[in-house]
C-alpha cells in the first residue's frame, strides 16, 4: 500500500475519476463529501442541489469499494468565504469565491480533517499538475503546474496555495484531459460519467448573485451614467518619467469619475452589486453599441458605463498587489525590492496568458502587462507563470 489519501468527493465526474485512479495506483482511499450551505433560497434547487451531489458521491464511494463520510463544513464555509465575499461587495470589489474557496476550505480545514483521519495526501479532481524539485542538499520545491488540457486548466483556482499545502496534495487527472476522463467513468460504470460539470460558486452550486448579496447588501438606488470614449483624461498628455516606479504608479492609477463626465442614462438597485466589464443588468437601451460597466463607485452609489468593448475606460496596462495581499508559491523565487521578473500572467480564469513584467518595490508588487488589459478588477487575484508552472499570485489592488 503507497499510502493513506483522502479524496474530496464532490459528485462529479472528475473526483470520481480522480479516486478511481488512486485505488489503481495502490492507495488507500477514503471519500469525504464537504457539505457547505444550509441557505436554498438563493439556490436555483434544479441546478446541482447538494443532496443530490452527496449521493452520488456515497453511490461511487460504495462502487469503488472505499470508505465513505460527509463532513459539515458550513461554520468555516460562511465566516471564511461568504462573510468575505459580502465585505469585498459592500467595498466595491469583486472576489473570487473559488480561488478563496481553496485556500480556506479543501487545502486548509479539509487537509486538517484529512490528516487527522490519518492520510499521507489529499487529492482533488482538480486540472492541474504537481511537480517536486529536490536541490543539492536534498530539500523540496513543489511545483504548481497546468493541467495537460489546455481546455480545463484549473491552475488559476489554486494559485494561493503553499508550499506546505503542495506537499499534501496529489491530483490525479492532471495527466489527462476531459474526454478521457468521462471514458474511464464510463468504462468502469461510474454514475458520474455523463454528469454536466457543475456551475456556480465553489460548494453551493448555481446562485442567484443578487439575490445572494441582498441578504446583507441592502439594495439602494442610484443612477448609471454613461461616459464618452474621448473623456478628458484619456486625452492629456503623458508625462515624463525620471523613474521607472513613477511610471508604474501613472499606469496603475485608476481614472476618476465624476458625474458631469457624461450623462445620466438609467437606474440601479446598487453599484455593490456590479463589477467592472459587467453588461447584463444594466437594462439600458437606445445606444448605438452595448454598454459595459467601466466602474463604480460604492461610495456615491453610481455606476459609469461606457458603450462598446473597445471603450478606452475598459484599459489598463498596469495593476498593483500589496505585500499583505502579495503570495508566493515558489517562495524560492520571491523578488526582493527592486527585482523584475518577466513572466505570462492571467487576470481572470481561461483567459489566455499575457505577457507582463513583474517590479517589486516596498510594500507591493506592480504587474505591468505589455498589452492593455480589459476589466482589470480590483478583489479578483492576478496569477503569474513561467512555462507551465503557476509561480505566484495576488489580490489585484
Amino acid at each position: 500500500m503507497k499510502g493513506k489519501v483522502v479524496i474530496g468527493l464532490s459528485g462529479g465526474v472528475d473526483s470520481s475519476v480522480a479516486a478511481y485512479l488512486l485505488k489503481q495506483q495502490g492507495y488507500e482511499v477514503i471519500g469525504l463529501f464537504m457539505k457547505n450551505w444550509h441557505d436554498d433560497s438563493v439556490t436555483i434547487s434544479e441546478e446541482c442541489p447538494w443532496l443530490e451531489d452527496s449521493n452520488d458521491a456515497l453511490i461511487v464511494a460504495e462502487k469503488l469499494g472505499i470508505p465513505f463520510q460527509t463532513v459539515d463544513l458550513s461554520v468555516e464555509y460562511k465566516e471564511r468565504i461568504v462573510d468575505y465575499m459580502f465585505a469585498e461587495y459592500e467595498r466595491g470589489r469583486t472576489p473570487n469565491p473559488d480561488v478563496l474557496c481553496n485556500r480556506e476550505i479543501k487545502f486548509d480545514v479539509f487537509l486538517k480533517i484529512a490528516l487527522q483521519l490519518g492520510a499521507d495526501f489529499v487529492a482533488t479532481g482538480h486540472y492541474c499538475r504537481k511537480g517536486v524539485l529536490t536541490d543539492s542538499d536534498g530539500s523540496e520545491n513543489y511545483q504548481l503546474l497546468a493541467g495537460k488540457d489546455g481546455n480545463k486548466d484549473q491552475s488559476y483556482f489554486l494559485c494561493q496555495l503553499s508550499q506546505q499545502q503542495l506537499s499534501k496534495t496529489l491530483f490525479p487527472i492532471g495527466e489527462l484531459n476531459k474526454p478521457e476522463v468521462r471514458r474511464i467513468a464510463a468504462e468502469n460504470a461510474l454514475i458520474t460519467a455523463d454528469k454536466k460539470d457543475s456551475q456556480g460558486l465553489c460548494f453551493i452550486g448555481k446562485v442567484r448573485l443578487p439575490d445572494f448579496l441582498q441578504q446583507k447588501l441592502k439594495s439602494k438606488k442610484g443612477v448609471i451614467v454613461e461616459v464618452p470614449a474621448d473623456i478628458g483624461h484619456y486625452q492629456v498628455a503623458i508625462p515624463e518619467f525620471k523613474e521607472k516606479v513613477d511610471e508604474l504608479a501613472y499606469y496603475a492609477q485608476k481614472p476618476q469619475y465624476h458625474i458631469a463626465d457624461g450623462k445620466i442614462v438609467g437606474e440601479h438597485q446598487g453599484a455593490h452589486y456590479f463589477t467592472k466589464g459587467q453588461r447584463k443588468g444594466l437594462d439600458v437601451g437606445g445606444t448605438k453599441e452595448p454598454l459595459f460597466v467601466i466602474d463604480t463607485d460604492v461610495d456615491e452609489n453610481v455606476i459609469y458605463t461606457g458603450q462598446g468593448k473597445a471603450h478606452p475606460g475598459l484599459y489598463r496596462r498596469t495593476l498593483f498587489v500589496t505585500d499583505e495581499e502579495l503570495h508566493w508559491v515558489r517562495t524560492d523565487m520571491a523578488l526582493k525590492i527592486d527585482e523584475t521578473m518577466s513572466v505570462m500572467a492571467r487576470i481572470r480564469y481561461r483567459q489566455p496568458l499575457q505577457k507582463a513584467t513583474l517590479y517589486k518595490i516596498d510594500g507591493g508588487l506592480y504587474v505591468d502587462f505589455e498589452d492593455k488589459q480589459s476589466a482589470i478588477t480590483e478583489g479578483q487575484f492576478v496569477a503569474w507563470y513561467i512555462g507551465d508552472e503557476l509561480i505566484g499570485s495576488g489580490v489585484i489592488s
